[in-house]
């Protein structure tokens, strides 16, 4: 067996023996999924990940990359993505983080294509990556503000919410207003959730920002919700 083989067996052997299967079908009304759940919560996926990341050591990141992507794949439940996920950011992969990783993230936003996946790929997996490696990840994000795929544009938005002080500004705006008049909820929800996060960084120039540019309310009420108003 191949050491892809043995760790994607490994997810799977661990996430059923910590399966509460009552639960699973509460947790899947929630997310809204076609997917099932096995009915793994979060604490427990988080046991499960260390464990992987402490077994498997992952060399190089081709090893990072196809064990994570295998597991992705062949999931039949959703936990299994979310281990998938969780396995590429876990401290024991910093090393590995370069925008080699990009591809596999893309994969993330276009194939999970619902909020779980997609935010956690684009605020702690891309917005990290953009940070480090502005040349390659900005062109790329300016490209997928005005993108079909209304993952990548909302992936575009709130790729910056944890950047703080080092928000690209012009990056932050090009992303919103290209998709201002979209009436799509989840890029309504997006731009506000980014404009609220920099507010509490520089409240002014989201006030300004909201002041200049005709927000829908959804918009406009996360956005101003920070700041009070």
């Amino acid at each position: 067996m191949s050491e892809v083989s043995e760790f994607c067996e490994a997810a799977l052997t661990s996430l059923r023996e910590q399966a509460v299967p009552e639960d699973a079908p509460a947790m899947q009304r929630y997310m809204k999924s076609a997917m099932p759940f096995l009915g793994v919560r979060k604490p427990a996926r988080v046991r499960i990940v260390d464990e992987l990341c402490s077994r498997f050591r992952f060399a190089t990141q081709e090893e990072l990359v196809e064990s994570a992507r295998a597991l992705w794949r062949g999931a039949t439940h959703r936990e299994e993505r979310y281990v998938a996920l969780s396995v590429t950011g876990h401290r024991a992969q910093r090393k590995l983080q370069d925008p080699g990783m990009l591809e596999l993230y893309e994969e993330f936003v276009v194939t999970g294509a619902w909020w779980d996946f997609v935010d956690e790929t684009a605020s702690r997996r891309i917005g990290p990556l953009l940070l480090s490696h502005p040349d390659v990840v900005r062109p790329l994000l300016l490209r997928w503000a005005g993108d079909e795929d209304r993952w990548r544009r909302r992936t575009s938005i709130i790729a910056q919410l944890r950047a703080k002080d080092r928000t690209d500004v012009a990056l932050l705006r090009r992303a919103v207003v290209t998709n201002l008049t979209d009436q799509d909820f989840f890029l309504r929800k997006a731009i506000g959730w980014a404009l609220r996060e920099h507010a509490k960084t520089d409240p002014d120039w989201v006030r300004d920002f909201v002041a200049q540019h005709e927000l829908s309310p959804l918009s406009r009420r996360e956005a101003l919700r920070a700041l009070g108003e």
